[in-house]
């Protein structure tokens, strides 16, 4: 796991590695219906032709997650655990209108995949889609806004328990992701998103691998429940676009 560096660089302005921006939205477009998951035994359409292979970047995604030089690891995370944030909260902004609690009672990331929330009690709950995400963000941003877990200022430390709640917040933004590809990647279709899209998860993959935030049992799911971009992870490191 990633570890703290005494040559510290003071943070610059916060600003999204991924290439490209957000969707914007048609607003000239009729509105679209919110997509059933698909039949069991169908092939979702982010595992189809052209679709999994759209992308604004072409080659390795090793390239754009290693550490650059002087750059505190540490610090390097914290800013691109927030540009991951902010851009997957920008679409699910733009998709957030289909994903309402009728359309999404259960928070599925899968055919057979339902994610249940832990309260802080412990005590887990089945909780629509659109609350299930709202409590993630909202956890994340209030992470975020806390100076003592995402220092902000050159002359402050990261916390001992930076690492295990940098953890955490990958696998929920992870879910958020497993959600979108499997309820709405037809909205993502819609606005000629998918390149964007797909760069972005992919360079989150990537990312996760790279500093040991992404566990393989998240992204793969369990044989009776598997997570639905399992087979998308595994593509992309067929075709040489995320290491093995």
């Amino acid at each position: 796991m990633f570890s703290s560096s005494r040559n510290r660089q003071p943070r610059g302005n916060r600003r999204s590695p991924t290439p490209g921006t957000g969707p914007r939205k048609d607003v000239n477009a009729p509105p679209s219906r919110s997509p059933s998951p698909s039949s069991p035994g169908s092939k979702p359409l982010y595992l189809c032709t052209p679709f999994a292979d759209a992308a604004l970047v072409k080659g390795n995604f090793k390239t754009i997650v290693m550490l650059p030089k002087y750059t505190d690891i540490m610090e390097w995370v914290a800013v691109n655990i927030f540009d991951f944030y902010t851009n997957l909260n920008e679409f699910y902004g733009v998709i957030a209108e289909t994903c309402t609690q009728h359309a999404c009672p259960t928070m599925t990331g899968g055919p057979s995949l339902n994610y249940v929330w832990t309260h802080q009690s412990g005590k887990q709950e089945k909780l629509p889609a659109p609350t299930y995400i709202d409590y993630v963000m909202t956890s994340i941003q209030n992470l975020i806004d806390d100076e003592n877990i995402f220092p902000t200022k050159s002359n402050q430390t990261f916390h001992p328990s930076f690492p295990a709640t940098v953890r955490t917040v990958y696998r929920q933004l992870l879910r958020v992701f497993a959600h979108i590809y499997h309820a709405h990647y037809p909205q993502i279709l819609h606005l000629r998103s998918e390149p964007h899209f797909n760069s972005l998860f992919a360079h989150f993959l990537a990312f996760g691998r790279e500093y040991e935030l992404l566990e393989v049992r998240d992204i793969k799911g369990e044989p009776n429940a598997p997570v639905g971009v399992g087979l998308l992870w595994e593509r992309w490191k067929e075709k040489g676009i995320l290491e093995s």
